[in-house]
């Protein structure tokens, strides 16, 4: 469908995007040279998001009250100059989806971030997926008068009253995710890489909520090895993997170019888009000062790394990491078997961040999948990562990038660092890591890692065994079975060996 506008600019150049973007009153120009647009929305909304007529993992809507709005944002915009921008979600042509935003121009930068996600495309077909996106126009009686109306039918998002970038990539992706789950596979809100080992390559999927460390532990280099996609990718039977995005939607709150260097040297080139990052009337950017938001954002193309491999060049998967940024009892590294697996790729557990928004920040949430944009039941998506890991052999590891022993300002406690993570990461792709069964919890943990020479990480009961804390520690042990027991009760559809593995 096409959208009547007083003015439509068709797929501008990304110098046009930057020339509407700097006019923008709420952008500024960094000390880099880059955009720096302060949004009114600063995290999703997913309090205003309802599926279409559908079986939902969310909120619902009727198609009656569907129409109407389309029907009035479609009236908004025929007085409105807007931007389209074509691309594919995906570049390889046996697994890609035609895409398309429209947005109004007031709101360019949202057009020139999406342009720089999209894989190009130029076929002048009509999109599968597409989001239409009026920033700016109010919808009353709903959440904040904001919506997100997903139509999975006909594979249209409709976006009010958001000016936050997170709508417009997620609204292509969401749709996306029932597009591959129909095709037998899983969309992951995933990152990939592959690591050079003395055995061969590793293709190693990072699953996470957002702020939980998936970006960083993705681009995070072992034994020289290269980014693939930050964000979502798609699992097919036999362990093929696909990717979906040219470039990255990096958080850059805390961003330090002595741990993250790749992506610092990104996020400062001056074609990155950047969103809600601190600048002072100087324009020196602050990654660590978080009086607006920690939940900054930068924009980049894949080929603003430098050092990256193309999605269609890496092999089947061999290595899924489950991140969970904890508090208290799980180990910095644990192995899982399939149905473990499933188990706590279902729980989704982890503290949440500014990603989500107020309502997470701070939080322990569950989150099915750590995907919060799979639109249909989630009880579907354990089952179906339970049958895809039954297709390939798959090693899978839980990792916690939080704390153990307690949360951040507890004296006793002890923060899993970036080196540490690494550590485990690169002794998983190695395979030098030996490993003892955990009584309580019937996973494996770790008896040693080369270059994490803190055993409390690892098996934290000896954490909590030295603190005279053991009783803590059990009482959590019993807590944590029983919650999960209970939180996977809710799926009905959801396999019942997945959920006795964690009682």
């Amino acid at each position: 469908m096409s959208v009547d506008a007083k003015v439509v600019h068709d797929n501008p150049s990304p110098e046009e995007l930057r020339r509407f973007t700097d006019e923008m009153p709420q952008c500024r120009v960094t000390s880099f040279g880059n955009v720096n647009v302060q949004t009114r929305v600063t995290s999703r909304s997913a309090g205003s998001t309802y599926v279409v007529a559908e079986r939902s993992s969310g909120k619902t809507m009727t198609r009656e009250e569907y129409e109407a709005i389309a029907r009035m944002q479609d009236e908004y915009l025929r007085d409105k100059e807007v931007i389209v921008i074509d691309g594919w979600i995906g570049n390889d042509p046996d697994f890609r989806t035609r895409a398309r935003l429209t947005i109004e121009r007031a709101n360019a930068n949202i057009a020139g971030m999406q342009q720089k996600l999209y894989f190009p495309r130029d076929d002048g077909e009509e999109p599968e997926v597409q989001v239409i996106y009026t920033p700016n126009l109010p919808a009353p009686g709903y959440p904040d008068d904001r919506l997100i109306a997903v139509d999975l039918e006909n594979g249209v998002t409709r976006v009010l009253n958001s000016d936050y970038f997170g709508e417009s990539k997620k609204g292509g992706l969401r749709m996306w995710n029932k597009k591959v789950y129909d095709l037998g596979g899983l969309a992951l809100h995933a990152g990939l890489k592959v690591i050079p080992t003395a055995d061969g390559e590793k293709v190693v999927m990072i699953i996470g909520l957002s702020g939980t460390g998936k970006t960083t532990t993705t681009f995070t280099t072992q034994n020289g090895s290269l980014p693939v996609q930050d964000d979502f990718v798609a699992l097919m039977p036999g362990g093929k993997v696909y990717g979906t995005e040219n470039g990255c939607f990096a958080k850059t709150f805390s961003l330090d170019p002595d741990f993250e260097p790749n992506i610092y040297n990104a996020v400062i080139k001056p074609t990155t888009y950047l969103e809600n990052v601190y600048q002072d009337e100087h324009g020196h950017v602050n990654f660590f000062e978080e009086s607006y938001t920690q939940n900054g954002r930068a924009v980049f193309e894949m080929r603003d790394l430098e050092r990256y491999r193309d999605a269609r060049e890496v092999g089947t998967v061999d290595v899924l990491l489950i991140l969970n940024r904890n508090e208290n009892i799980i180990p910095a590294v644990a192995k899982l078997d399939q149905e473990q697996a499933a188990a706590y790729f279902m729980l989704g557990e982890t503290t949440g961040t500014s990603a989500g928004g107020a309502a997470e920040a701070g939080k322990f949430l569950r989150v099915p999948g750590t995907n919060p944009f799979f639109p249909m039941p989630h009880g579907l998506q354990g089952n179906r990562i339970l049958e895809l890991l039954g297709t390939h052999p798959i090693e899978t590891y839980l990792l916690n990038t939080g704390r153990v022993g307690g949360p951040d300002g507890d004296e006793r406690s002890k923060k899993v660092k970036i080196p540490h993570t690494s550590a485990c990461v690169k002794a998983i792709a190695e395979g030098t890591i030996s490993w003892t069964e955990d009584p309580d919890f019937g996973y494996l943990v770790a008896e040693e890692v080369p270059d994490l020479d803190d055993v409390e990480l690892l098996q934290p009961r000896r954490l909590y065994e030295r603190q005279g804390r053991i009783q803590e520690y059990r009482d959590t042990v019993e807590r944590l079975k029983a919650e999960r027991v209970a939180r996977l009760r809710e799926f009905p559809e959801l396999d019942e060996a997945i959920v006795k593995v964690v009682g």
